[in-house]
């Protein structure tokens, strides 16, 4: 496993995740991997550890008429994919859908692929999924698409004041990629509907 990266060498997108997490009296230890990791498969590989404890961080959007799209991100583990149907349910938001990749840049001031838990430019409402609970330890994206930290679950569900809630179902092999923070092929998280912008593909801090 990659070595933890000195506080004055982190990427300026990193930092602001860390300082975030320290206002909330969290102390992160930022790993910075070798290359950027395309799938969830690929980061849990490089970390040594297993895929249900990597973080999708997934960016979805329920329409606000005043104010353009509310963000809601879903903290998902590794081995799931999220069931739009159920999320629905959990909000109270029947509209919602899958941020494309500039909603999501803009809603949390992260591009896709590094997209973390924390330090977003605005207030983000987060569900959590609880098979990321069964694990001591789990991996999210720190802010760029190679940087992640350790944390236990009871700790991101207190940095990010998420609800936990039954939101995942298992991923299905062999619907495509996923990546290291989203996850499974976008066709695995809901059918395309016709108007709906593109969805993006799955990344561990998107």
């Amino acid at each position: 496993m990659p070595d933890p990266q000195a506080p004055g060498d982190l990427d300026p997108a990193v930092r602001r995740v860390v300082e975030a997490a320290a206002r909330k009296g969290v102390e992160l230890r930022v790993v910075v991997l070798d290359a950027t990791t395309h799938t969830a498969e690929d980061a849990a590989r490089a970390l040594g550890v297993e895929l249900g404890q990597i973080v999708k961080s997934l960016v979805f959007v329920a329409p606000r008429a005043e104010a353009g799209h509310e963000p809601v991100l879903c903290l998902v583990s590794g081995t799931n994919r999220v069931d739009v149907a159920r999320l629905a349910a959990v909000v109270g938001e029947p509209a919602i859908r899958r941020a494309t990749a500039r909603e999501a840049r803009d809603l949390t001031g992260f591009t896709i692929g590094g997209i973390p838990p924390v330090g977003h430019d605005h207030a983000v409402r987060a569900v959590m999924d609880p098979d990321l609970g069964r694990h001591r330890e789990v991996w999210a994206a720190a802010g760029t698409d190679r940087a992640v930290f350790p944390v236990a679950p009871a700790a991101l569900r207190a940095l990010t004041n998420a609800v936990v809630a039954p939101i995942a179902a298992p991923a299905v092999p062999g619907e495509g990629p996923a990546v290291p923070g989203e996850g499974p092929a976008v066709r695995a998280e809901a059918p395309a509907v016709r108007g709906d912008p593109p969805a993006v593909p799955d990344e561990p801090g998107s």
